[in-house]
């Protein structure tokens, strides 16, 4: 009945081909964006993940401190033990991999593994088994540096000048002896970053006493 006419016949095809160029340089830029998005995305995951597993070994991994005892020459302290365990949900700690801050009144140390090849540190450490997780409980385990399970216990030996018994032998320089009050702060961190800190003070009276408890 009726029929359009035009003085431009094409004009309807070339805007549907205009069209169509920009809806697929549309999809075309949104599916790059959606990549970089996504790529962007499982990085920040990854990241955070690992973020996440750091920040808890920070927390778990690391030594629970159960008493320490000071052995005493005349009037001082000549060498400290200190009983160490896992804390709970803590993956396996080496000692050797472990450093100690030993800080006093006086003067302060940064302690290393006397097992070490080449301690780098101002003082030393040392240490035994007092309990394996093969249920050993003698001193025939005390070359295993790992602490791997909730029943393992390890005695960490702080010798000084001092100490003239001979039973903690190291190869470094030693604390200093501790008098009579003295109170002392000690910093254990582990290999991922775990720290624990307990402070130890000395008796007034040390007088007749072989062992006093810190």
């Amino acid at each position: 009945m009726f029929e359009r006419k035009s003085d431009k016949p094409n004009e309807r095809a070339q805007v549907g081909i205009g069209t169509l160029i920009v809806f697929i340089a549309m999809v075309l830029v949104a599916a790059i964006a959606a990549g970089v998005l996504i790529n962007t995305a499982g990085f920040l995951q990854s990241s955070a993940e690992e973020s996440g597993e750091q920040a808890a070994e920070q927390v778990t991994n690391r030594l629970v401190v159960e008493n320490a005892v000071g052995n005493t020459t005349g009037d001082l302290v000549d060498r400290v033990n200190m009983t160490v365990r896992l804390a709970p949900g803590s993956n396996n700690v080496n000692l050797n991999e472990t450093t100690i801050q030993w800080v006093t009144d006086t003067d302060s140390f940064n302690l290393v593994s006397d097992r070490l090849d080449n301690p780098q540190g101002d003082a030393v450490f040392n240490w035994s088994a007092l309990r394996d997780d093969e249920g050993a409980d003698d001193s025939s385990i005390s070359n295993d540096d790992t602490l791997n399970s909730q029943t393992d216990r390890a005695v960490l030996h702080f010798p000084s000048d001092e100490d003239t018994s001979g039973s903690v032998i190291t190869t470094g320089n030693n604390v200093s002896a501790l008098d009579p009050g003295d109170t002392v702060e000690v910093t254990i961190n582990t290999r991922s970053g775990g720290t624990t800190t307990s402070t130890l003070v000395v008796p007034q009276s040390l007088s007749g006493k072989e062992t006093v408890s810190l």
